[in-house]
């Protein structure tokens, strides 16, 4: 479903950074939004109900430098004890803001609302059926259910207004109600739908210290729901200015799932978009933090960046996935462009590095080398050299010149739209090559940076290959394009798996099962698996997924074909096995190499 005609732009100059300013939302002490920094939140692993586990950790993640801390609050009984946390903070001498996760349940986010700063509660699983039920409703029956759900959430929005309370009204993609996916589809249209509903009713009760998110595992509906809630709230007036939380769902743990959220988080940074964020890894909590304050330092660099100078229309959809439709060039033997694969280039230097072990590269092979490549290289401000281009008889490979004090993200933007769609691009990470002896801190700032870059513009379909110049090390900067490649959803070349954090409502042990699944299933090009801890984060949230393996019940694992419940109550023990067995029985299964 597209968007719908005649919104107002998502974003004011597609070419240079412009923070999108938004009115104040104050969670306790901590404003978001207007004036304030963007705001680095993280969320608890431990049980709700073990209230010095949680003050202990929420401790060490604020003296890591986490500014809000959400943890769960499955039922009443439970978010009961959250005054108890509180206390506990507070008696430490630490007043970092608590906000309750709420599913399923208002009478927990009544109890929870008595005791933390904020409550974030899902619109489409607050009060509205989430059965995975087809049915065409009338418009009578839509009506009666959003009268039940409003009934429902006016409670909380009047005890929030009395205490002084914020709230996130969080749409996850894949977890919206029936209701709304039978009438929009699970589509970020209906993702910006199901969150406007809940607005509409805070905003009727005078109401207006909430922020929205729109969270998806997958980088390009994350990313094209945002910016389509933003278009949306542009349209509807000044006074829909209210402030975001950017999230990437599931997005895994190491390289691939710092990746995968520098793509989604990063892009919506440099286009000003994000006043609070968090970084959800299948790794301990504390993680989270040095890559979300990463993330920010990028944006702050972007802001820093010379403007482009003009701002023509642009040549892509911002709300729908399509690649450019260039013309296929054969170079050094390789095609490029067209329907061809996303290409991996690399330098001269680092080709000859790896030459004698090419054959040992698998799937991280450099296909060409720019300087023998006849890319074009050019400052996309030069009018006179994109027309050249564009007179050119053939078309050809173009790139952005290095060392030119521009963003990436918007340089290549501009390149896009002065060129003919039939000249392919060669994208670039960074106009600054690395200079060699890099540390690990510069190497996370570099992969963050590198896919911030590259793999926001291919989720708006531009680029036809790439090169990772921020990374000098041959190796890996290899195996970082390819995996900005896999987690754009450009080039799919291994396994993908969308591993959900840990939390208080997890009912098995994420980051080693997450593990023992990698190594057993590693191999399946082109498989996608999704490890979620409980039934909240299941079958809905894992949306796309090709199999899943869900928490049912401690101990107990549930399968899943796509969204399809298969097989329950498999004893923790036996159920990779299980998975194992169930991607054979769907004939997706083939042997792992030898090592």
């Amino acid at each position: 479903m597209s968007a719908p005609e005649s919104l107002k732009p998502y974003c004011p100059d597609l070419y240079h950074y412009q923070r999108r300013l938004t009115r104040e939302v104050m969670v306790g002490n901590v404003g978001i939004g207007a004036h304030h920094p963007i705001r680095v939140q993280s969320m608890l692993t431990s049980d709700t109900r073990d209230a010095e586990a949680c003050i202990k950790e929420a401790l060490q993640l604020a003296e890591a430098g986490c500014e809000i801390v959400r943890v769960t609050a499955q039922t009443r009984p439970i978010a009961e004890n959250l005054e108890h946390i509180k206390a506990g903070l507070l008696k430490a001498g630490c007043d970092v803001p608590l906000v309750a996760d709420i599913h399923f349940k208002p009478d927990a986010a009544l109890e929870a609302v008595k005791w933390v700063e904020k409550v974030r509660v899902n619109p489409g699983n607050y009060a509205d059926k989430k059965k995975f039920a087809v049915k065409e409703y009338t418009d009578e029956q839509y009506a009666e259910e959003v009268a039940f759900m409003e009934a429902q959430f006016i409670p909380l929005v009047v005890e929030c207004k009395r205490r002084g309370r914020a709230m996130r009204i969080g749409t996850n993609h894949g977890s919206l109600s029936d209701r709304i996916m039978n009438r929009y589809g699970d589509t970020p249209l209906g993702m910006v739908e199901s969150a406007l509903e809940f607005a509409r009713i805070a905003r009727s009760q005078d109401y207006h210290n909430f922020v929205f998110s729109m969270k998806a595992s997958n980088p390009k509906v994350m990313i094209e729901a945002y910016r389509l809630l933003v278009a949306q709230l542009n349209t509807l007036g000044e006074d829909w200015n209210y402030p975001l939380h950017l999230g990437v769902t599931e997005a895994g743990d190491g390289e691939d799932g710092r990746i995968k959220s520098a793509i989604g988080i990063g892009s919506l940074l440099a286009d000003g978009i994000g006043d609070t964020i968090r970084v959800s890894l299948t790794e301990d909590a504390i993680f989270e933090i040095p890559v979300a304050q990463a993330l920010v330092r990028s944006a702050t660099k972007v802001a820093a960046a010379g403007p482009c100078g003009s701002q023509p229309d642009p040549t892509w959809d911002a709300y729908s996935y399509a690649r450019r439709t260039t013309e296929t060039q054969a170079i050094q033997g390789v095609q490029v462009g067209g329907e061809q694969l996303v290409r991996v280039f690399t330098t001269r230097s680092k080709w000859d590095a790896v030459a004698h072990k090419i054959d040992k590269l698998g799937d991280f092979k450099p296909e060409i080398v720019l300087e023998d490549s006849g890319c074009i290289a050019l400052d996309p401000r030069d009018v006179a050299a994109i027309a050249a281009v564009n007179a050119a008889d053939s078309a050809q490979l173009v790139t952005i010149a290095d060392g030119l004090d521009l963003a990436p993200l918007h340089a290549f933007r501009l390149l896009a739209a002065g060129l003919q769609e039939r000249h392919s691009i060669l994208l670039k990470d960074t106009l600054h090559p690395a200079g060699g002896n890099e540390d690990a801190e510069q190497f996370v700032t570099s992969l963050l940076s590198a896919a911030t870059n590259i793999g926001a513009l291919l989720c708006d379909g531009i680029g036809d290959a790439i090169i990772v110049n921020g990374e000098s090390a041959p190796g890996q900067s290899l195996r970082v394009s390819y995996n900005i490649l896999q987690a754009a959803g450009v080039r799919i070349f291994k396994t993908d798996y969308v591993a959900c954090p840990s939390c208080g409502r997890t009912l098995f042990n994420l980051q080693d099962t997450t593990q023992k699944i990698r190594a057993a299933t590693g191999h399946l090009k082109g498989v996608r698996i999704a490890i979620m801890g409980c039934i909240v984060n299941g079958p809905g949230e894992m949306a796309d997924a090709d199999f899943g393996y869900v928490g049912g019940a401690p101990g107990k694992i549930n399968l899943y074909v796509g969204k399809t419940p298969v097989q329950f109550n498999i004893p923790e023990e036996l159920a990779v096995q299980r998975l194992i067995n169930l991607i054979k029985d769907h004939e997706r299964w083939v042997d792992a190499p030898p090592a």
